[in-house]
């Protein structure tokens, strides 16, 4: 077990709140393994960077010597996850809870250490429950207090269905918590009002109510609306190594500490190099670099973060010139400079003018791997390796 303070400032990163951080450093100071729990309902098959938030957060509490308990939420599945819906929504069936499990055990294990996960399914417990179980359980909350969750009195006050089943679902969740006897449990913002009702259903069983902790909502490439494929701002988990490199070197800036903070497992120190890199100077593009190679390290292998940028057409980027570069020479005429739009005409790396503009306004044309603006200008008497767009590149000499 590492030092408290060290352990308990790697947790905090990225997290949103922790309730109560007191009692999670008790916990901590205990000197036992802890029990971590974190709840997946099986409604979407298809994964992406957004998902794996809390499975990296379970990974640093794998680190640190703590279980980890992966809850696939079979039963609670099939009631139908309220949480931020304007409406009643639709339970999946069995056939649909099973496949879509199925997908998550297969994509967890590339994050979490599978012999230190131990996998659950809710039903398990609920299978077992009778109706005078369900009914003391659902005693441990009021109509008022379930009003209080900001999505059901929206509901509510917009004379919209809310079905009793629903208000069993925070119950539900945490009943889980007692099975489990969890000591922390995670979850998104948005899963708070669920969360801290596991403290008050574990307190009536008798049992220390849990630490919550919530991570926040990963933003989307776009920097703004949360990572949804719907949005198409999504990194998927299974998608190839150059697509996963190309849309990770390609995210705004201001990003990348976001996306380190919340999917990285560096240490804090190793981060803390990296920021003072860039502080003295150093090129973001780099940094963005080695978050996309850690990531495809883990969704696919080492041999493949290591090519990554050459199955993303980046090789100029790295400095590496590919062996069947063209060679292209150009007569200006004396000219002492020249601009870049019509360099990328004359050496067919554009179809036409409005392409070239169009590449360039994109951000998509890179001189000796600097992207460069409509207006650059380039020296006669000198020679350029020129890339535009993914494919099209040549080392142009220009007269």
């Amino acid at each position: 077990m590492t030092d408290v303070a060290d352990a308990l400032a790697l947790l905090k990163r990225g997290a949103h709140e922790i309730l109560l951080e007191d009692e999670l450093k008790e916990k901590l100071a205990s000197g036992r393994k802890l029990r971590i729990k974190a709840g997946f309902d099986p409604t979407a098959p298809d994964l992406h960077l957004g998902h794996s938030v809390l499975l990296t957060k379970m990974r640093q509490f794998q680190d640190l010597g703590h279980e980890v308990i992966f809850l696939i939420g079979d039963f609670t599945g099939r009631i139908g996850d309220p949480t931020g819906k304007n409406v009643t929504r639709k339970p999946l069936t069995e056939g649909e809870v099973k496949a879509n499990a199925q997908t998550y055990k297969e994509q967890v294990f590339k994050i979490l250490d599978p012999a230190r996960t131990e996998v659950r399914f809710n039903a398990e417990w609920f299978s077992k429950l009778g109706a005078a179980d369900m009914i003391e359980l659902a005693a441990q909350s009021t109509v008022a207090r379930m009003l209080e969750r900001d999505d059901f009195d929206k509901r509510y006050k917009a004379n919209q269905s809310i079905s009793i089943h629903e208000f069993l679902y925070p119950l539900v969740q945490g009943y889980d918590s007692v099975a489990l006897e969890a000591d922390v449990e995670l979850g998104g913002t948005d899963q708070k009002f669920n969360l801290l009702m596991g403290r008050e259903v574990q307190k009536h069983f008798g049992q220390t109510p849990q630490v919550v902790i919530t991570m926040p909502l990963l933003e989307g490439l776009d920097g703004v609306q949360k990572m949804s494929k719907s949005l198409d701002n999504y990194v998927g988990l299974d998608e190839a190594p150059g697509a996963m490199f190309n849309k990770l070197v390609s995210m705004p800036d201001s990003l990348m500490w976001r996306y380190f903070e919340l999917l990285s497992l560096k240490s804090n120190d190793e981060i803390d190099t990296l920021r003072r890199d860039i502080d003295s100077g150093g090129n973001p593009r780099d940094i963005k670099m080695a978050l996309a190679r850690e990531l495809i390290a883990r969704y696919h292998d080492d041999e493949a973060a290591a090519n990554a940028h050459r199955s993303a057409g980046n090789q100029l980027a790295e400095g590496e010139l590919p062996a069947d570069m063209p060679e292209v020479s150009i007569d200006f005429e004396g000219s002492g400079q020249v601009p870049i739009a019509a360099v990328l005409n004359r050496a067919n790396l554009a179809n036409n003018s409005a392409q070239a503009k169009d590449m360039l306004g994109n951000g998509r044309v890179k001189v000796d791997g600097e992207v460069v603006a409509r207006d650059h200008m380039l020296d006669t008497g000198s020679s350029y390796v020129i890339q535009a767009g993914k494919k099209r590149y040549a080392r142009v000499t220009l007269s």
